[in-house]
């Protein structure tokens, strides 16, 4: 879940790479390093924490002149976060960086010190250092050839060669783009590291191997020389400038509207772009984190509303269990970044059988996106707020909008009313947005406590689970969401004086069941903090949104837990773009 930049060209190498590397801080932010590199001679720096230090570094040493260089921003996976442990990682005439995980690398590792190799950091990163070191004859590629054949897991490399002008890289199950400027080349783990440079960039495969010069680039694979595809990205890079907000995160919330509406306007004028889900008798929604959360949505939409089987599962355990395919099944994998190390695990499984398989996907340059059958962008543009707010929300309603063509298919009789609620949503929503005095009223309700719970049935409880791990992500407070006729079944014996408990009721069938268990906490002194589709005013904080259809509900319910999720990490003081120990694209297992 690191980020790796590289550079060759005219320019100042330390300048474009630090530029470069402070858009992939998302990626990763326990330690950070460049490496500069001239004809005479290569400097690394390192520091620990955000970029800043690596700059504040930068700024007190005498820097060699350099136009190559390599840098890194750390997720920390093999070894503590300090400076040892950071990279780049130099052995012999090697210098690399490196994201992914090499899964045999103690097997290595124990190999090259019984052949007298000597090691100082604990990082699986140094191991692949020293063994190109090992194989390097002056023969670069064949060196990388013959040490990938060693490497089990997942690798994005960049590689200095102490006696080669050249940078060159390799990937393999880790994003990795190339750059292409005037006169100059970039290595980038995302296409937003760039787009400061150029929007002209290539996908490289698994396995290719890239050479960059000042003048050219060559890219081959097993000793055959590929011609690749140049593409253009219409990203812009306005899109991660904060504006007036304070904070990444609350700006993509406040975007959330517009973007609702661009989301909107672009299928419902043209339903043909979304595949027909009505012909498959099971689906399987496949994803982590707040992607599997937005899929538990979509399967109470698509069991209730399109009559259609659904099993939803997290990724890291669906890769690994046997699935027998008996019926015609939809596997959807749902991914902001489209690069989740296990979501793309499942799919390649799922592929191998000859199952039909949709990505839900953001980055249209991801690997998901490349290879699954079908495609669906949410079209949120650049997220940069390591919780995701606003591509969760146009997952799910991407999600609503293909239940509403399966139910539509099954019986088609076209909902006028549901098409009027499609298109004054946005206002609606913009308007919920808006009265922040609530959120910040019910933030001073949770912020000084250390555990709050969440509750609700059905699509309600799927919200919970979401808006439980918005507090926990950002707000660092100990949050539970359980179903709300399951919290007397045990947990009730946590509920004291004063703990908070949101509550959600936004289906009206089950509303009795769920006030029922409301009351059961609030007689054991629970502060109780109701968001509901109906005026009920006989608790401790109400926030009462529009009632519209199930389909829409969900899209005006979380964002006001985005919202609060904020307001109790503001209060907190706490690193609200970048919370601790978290990372934006996870890459890794």
């Amino acid at each position: 879940m690191c980020g790796i930049v590289g550079y060759i060209g005219t320019k100042n190498s330390k300048e474009v790479l630090i530029n470069c590397l402070k858009k992939l801080e998302y990626r990763g932010y326990d330690s950070a390093g460049i490496a500069l590199k001239n004809e005479r001679e290569t400097q690394i720096i390192k520091s620990i924490g955000k970029i800043i230090n690596l700059e504040d570094k930068l700024n007190s040493n005498n820097l060699i002149t350099a136009n190559i260089g390599i840098a890194h921003t750390r997720w920390s996976t093999h070894g503590k976060a300090n400076e040892t442990n950071a990279h780049p990682h130099c052995v012999g005439k090697v210098t690399l960086v490196h994201n992914g995980i090499i899964e045999n690398a103690t097997t290595i590792r124990n190999e090259l010190i019984d052949s007298g190799i000597t090691f100082s950091s604990e990082t699986d990163t140094e191991v692949v250092a020293a063994l190109l070191n090992k194989y390097y004859d002056g023969d670069a590629i064949s060196t990388i050839n013959k040490t990938i054949t060693r490497l089990t897991g997942s690798y994005a490399l960049g590689i200095l060669f102490e006696d080669d002008n050249n940078l060159y890289a390799i990937r393999k199950d880790s994003p990795l783009v190339i750059g292409i400027g005037e006169k100059e080349y970039f290595i980038a783990s995302d296409i937003t590291a760039i787009i400061n440079y150029t929007n002209n960039y290539i996908l490289l495969d698994d396995d290719e191997i890239v050479t960059l010069s000042n003048d050219n680039i060559e890219i081959s694979k097993a000793g055959t020389i590929i011609n690749k595809e140049i593409l253009t990205t219409d990203l812009k890079s306005e899109e991660d400038n904060k504006g007036e907000y304070d904070h990444y995160m609350l700006k993509e919330i406040m975007e959330e509207p517009i973007l609702l509406e661009n989301l909107f306007q672009k299928y419902i004028t043209n339903f043909s772009l979304l595949p027909d889900l009505s012909d498959y008798e099971e689906i399987h929604i496949v994803a982590c984190g707040s992607a599997l959360y937005a899929g538990m949505i979509g399967k109470v939409l698509l069991e209730e509303k399109a009559n259609i089987k659904v099993i939803c599962e997290t990724a890291s355990e669906y890769r690994y269990k046997k699935t027998v395919y008996d019926r015609k099944t939809l596997v959807i994998l749902i991914s902001q970044s489209g690069e989740t190390a296990d979501t793309i695990a499942s799919m390649r499984k799922v592929n191998k059988q000859n199952i039909d398989t949709l990505a839900i996907v953001n980055v249209k340059t991801s690997t998901m996106a490349r290879e699954s059958k079908f495609k669906l962008f949410i079209e949120a543009g650049v997220e940069i707020a390591v919780a995701t707010t606003k591509a969760y929300l146009l997952q799910v309603a991407t999600l609503s909008l293909l239940s509403y063509k399966a139910i539509i298919n099954k019986s088609p009789v076209t909902n006028s009313t549901l098409i009027k609620e499609i298109k004054i949503l946005p206002e609606l929503l913009k308007e919920i947005l808006t009265k922040r005095e609530i959120y910040q009223k019910i933030a001073q309700v949770i912020y000084n406590n250390e555990h709050a719970f969440f509750i609700g049935r059905k699509m309600d409880y799927a919200l919970s689970l979401e808006g439980s791990l918005k507090l926990k992500e950002i707000s660092y407070i100990h949050s539970e969401a359980y179903q709300a006729g399951e919290l007397k079944h045990g947990t009730i014996s946590l509920i004291n004086d004063n703990i908070p408990v949101i509550a959600i009721i936004s289906d009206s069938t089950i509303k009795e069941k769920t006030l029922s268990n409301i009351e059961e906490i609030k007689s054991r002194g629970a502060k109780i903090i109701l968001i509901s589709n109906e005026e009920i005013t006989d608790y401790d904080l109400t926030i009462t949104i529009p009632k519209v259809n199930e389909i829409l509900q969900p899209l005006l319910i979380a964002p006001c837990l985005q919202l609060i999720a904020y307001e109790v990490a503001k209060l907190r003081e706490c690193d609200i773009d970048k919370p601790r120990n978290l990372a934006k694209s996870v890459t890794v297992e």
